[in-house]
Formats: structure tokens, sequence, C-alpha cells
């Protein structure tokens, strides 16, 4: 092999592995999600999340996605955010997830989106929790919900994140892990998802205050969404306006009185999480979502 031979392949394997430590530094960082959001409520407008026990937990939370078949490897740019979806010219792209989350995996949701649905219903052990939907502004996220809740994905799942303004400065709850065990204990707790990932839509145009619903990801893993969610019961979750990174798709019109309760029953700190910056501790009331719709 001549000197310039050699040069070539050095140069070659030395991208290789760039590329490879690449990879796994976006599978770090997807392993830590909206929960990681309390690091960045840390810094937002001079908040610090607080990390004291209360009410039985300490620490902060966050969340998770996953993999599975896939119809496109790369990410396209992110979309334009500044109009409404138009009948018959919005499109939806949805890609592989390739984190090596663990994942439930029931298709993908179709390109065209149904830009007259209105509502979701989430009907939980504790009753009805109703969401006036954004459409217009979150077509591909609403999209990709009512697929999976005709495939019935989210039947039979648990909420697995109570967050709360004591143990991360923030006020939600998160559900959509179809893995998620939300005792406080599993380790793996807010990193399972549907095993595709698709565009944020609609940053800032929602407050993240009290009854938004959003699309739950890493803060610092644009373009991510999965299955997971978040509602926010609290206007402490407003924090996070100033840099947006969560796709806010509605707000809750019935039922905030089923998160009150949830939240003040308390959560159970998640010792195991494998974060390590919560994100799992789950509410010591425990949410059963029975059944989700569309409509």
């Amino acid at each position: 092999m001549s000197g310039e031979d050699r040069q070539s392949q050095l140069a070659r394997e030395h991208k290789e592995r760039q590329a490879r430590r690449a990879e796994q530094a976006s599978k770090a960082k997807r392993n830590t999600f909206i929960g990681a959001g309390a690091a960045v409520v840390a810094v937002v407008g001079g908040v610090i999340a607080a990390s004291t026990l209360m009410g039985g937990g300490e620490k902060e939370p966050l969340a998770a996605q996953t993999p599975a078949p896939s119809e496109s490897a790369s990410t396209p740019a992110a979309p334009d955010l500044t109009a409404s979806a138009k009948p018959g010219a919005t499109t939806c792209e949805y890609r592989k997830d390739t984190t090596g989350s663990p994942t439930k995996f029931v298709g993908y949701p179709p390109k065209k989106p149904n830009l007259k649905l209105k509502t979701m219903t989430i009907t939980t052990n504790h009753g009805d929790i109703v969401i006036d939907l954004v459409t217009s502004a979150t077509p591909c996220t609403v999209n990709s919900l009512a697929f999976l809740a005709k495939k019935n994905f989210y039947d039979g799942t648990k909420c697995h994140r109570l967050a709360t303004p004591e143990n991360s400065g923030l006020g939600l709850l998160q559900c959509g892990d179809p893995q998620a065990k939300a005792d406080g204990k599993n380790s793996t707790d807010g990193q399972g998802s549907s095993g595709y990932v698709f565009n944020d839509e609609n940053l800032g145009g929602l407050s993240y205050g009290r009854g938004t619903v959003a699309l739950a990801q890493a803060p610092d893993a644009a373009n991510q969404n999965g299955s997971q969610f978040w509602i926010s019961y609290s206007n402490e979750t407003a924090q996070l306006d100033s840099g947006p990174a969560y796709t806010p798709f509605g707000t809750v019109s019935k039922g905030m009185e089923i998160i009150d309760k949830i939240a003040a029953g308390g959560w159970i700190t998640n010792e195991a999480d494998i974060t390590g910056d919560g994100g799992s501790h789950a509410p010591k009331i425990p949410v059963l979502i029975k059944d989700v719709k569309l409509s």
C-alpha cells in the first residue's frame, strides 16, 4: 500500500470512529427526556429546580423514546411553523427511532393527516380527560396520536411521571411510555415509545402553563417526538416558554380536577432511574389509561 493510500485509509477510519461516537452520544441524550427539562428550568428565567424531599420525592424527572422499521433514515429540515396546515397540501414524515430504547412498534402513521380532528379523550381509571386540539398547527402530531389511538397503543399504559415544583421546578403528569411500570422502581420508565420519531410543530404557539398538553422529548434533541406526552397542571411549567422545545398540541377542556388530585397525592422517588436525573418519579396515586380516542 502506498503512503497516499495509507493516509486515505486512516482518514476514513478516523471519520468512521467520529460517526460512531456521535451516534453513541445521540443515544445517551435521547435517554434523558423532558424531565431533563428540569435542568433547563434551572436556567430559564434564573429559576433553580428544587431537589429537596417533599411529599415523598426528591431529585428531578425526565422521559425518553424508541426504535423500529423505517421509511427514512435521514432527518428532514424542520417544518415552517408559521403557517397553518392546509387540506391536501400537508404531508407528514415519520422516521425510525434509532436510539435503541424500549419500544412497542405498531407501524407508521399515514403521511396524509386528518385535519378535521378536534378533540382527544383520554379515559383513565379516574375518569375522562378531554383535550381541545390545535390540529391546524400540529397536523403531524395529531395524526400520530390518532394512529396510535386506533391501534390501541395507549390502552393499559400507566402515566409514569409526576413532576412537581418541589421535585423538578415543573408541574406536569407524563404518560405514553408503553413499557412503563410506574412503580418508582423500574429503571427504564420514561424511555419507551412507538418506534418512530417526527418533527417538532407549533413551538412557541402555546404557553406551557396550566392546561397545556405537549409532546415529551429530550430538550437538546429537536425533531425527535414519539408517543410520550405530558399535561401541565401548574403555571410553573410556563417557565419553559422562553425556550420552547416541546410541541404543544392542545389544552385540557375537561378533567383538570383529575390531574390536580394526582398531583396532590405526591410522588414516589425512583432511585433506579437510569438517567440519574429522575424522569420516572411515579405518582403515588396510579394513573391507568384505559382508552384514547380522537374525534
